[in-house]
């Protein structure tokens, strides 16, 4: 994948798949190097398949024998000299606080850096596809300090489905404002 933003919403595909209530995606930016966070509270992944995860010729889906969005987001980073923690609770030996915590760092200064792509739409596309999943985006960077939390929208909006042309339209407006307002931090429009 050539950007950020689709490996976070391969990742945020599979936690939804696990039956994620919760699917919590944070950039921290600090002296040349990007941590990229997501973290669900889906059904885990059993021993097995968490040390399988990484190769390509393993995968969930019955449609294709390879998956590839792991061990491109693995490739990317440690081609930067990062690297990608995965950690998982299978529901079955967790049934109180199961569920995968994907982990990327990345030299943000090394010229095999990947660009984040457009996070805004990221974000919109996340809770459009998964209206009934919340979601807590945090970016945070020098003189950028970004979050959006569809569970403080909800109880704002009430009945308002998040995915209304109306809200993903103010979703996108108001992490555009955020982005904008920092003091020169890394703004991806």
């Amino acid at each position: 994948m050539k950007e950020l933003s689709l490996n976070i919403l391969d990742i945020v595909e599979n936690s939804a798949k696990a039956g994620a209530s919760l699917i919590e995606v944070s950039l921290i930016e600090a002296d040349h190097i990007l941590t990229m966070k997501v973290i669900d509270n889906g059904c885990g992944m059993t021993p097995d398949m968490l040390k399988r995860v990484t190769d390509p010729f393993c995968t969930t889906r019955t449609t294709r024998k390879v998956g590839l969005g792991i061990p491109l987001l693995k490739l990317a980073a440690e081609q930067t000299g990062g690297s990608v923690t995965i950690e998982s609770r299978h529901q079955s030996e967790y049934p109180d606080n199961h569920g995968t915590s994907v982990t990327a760092v990345f030299h943000t200064d090394h010229i095999d850096f990947p660009p984040l792509g457009d996070i805004i739409s990221t974000v919109s596309t996340m809770i459009q596809g998964h209206p009934d999943t919340d979601f807590l985006f945090i970016h945070k960077s020098d003189g950028c300090d970004v979050s959006l939390d569809t569970r403080e929208m909800r109880e704002v909006l009430g009945d308002i489905p998040l995915s209304s042309p109306e809200v993903l339209g103010w979703v996108c407006e108001n992490l555009r404002e955020q982005y904008s307002s920092g003091d020169g931090g890394t703004v991806y429009l």
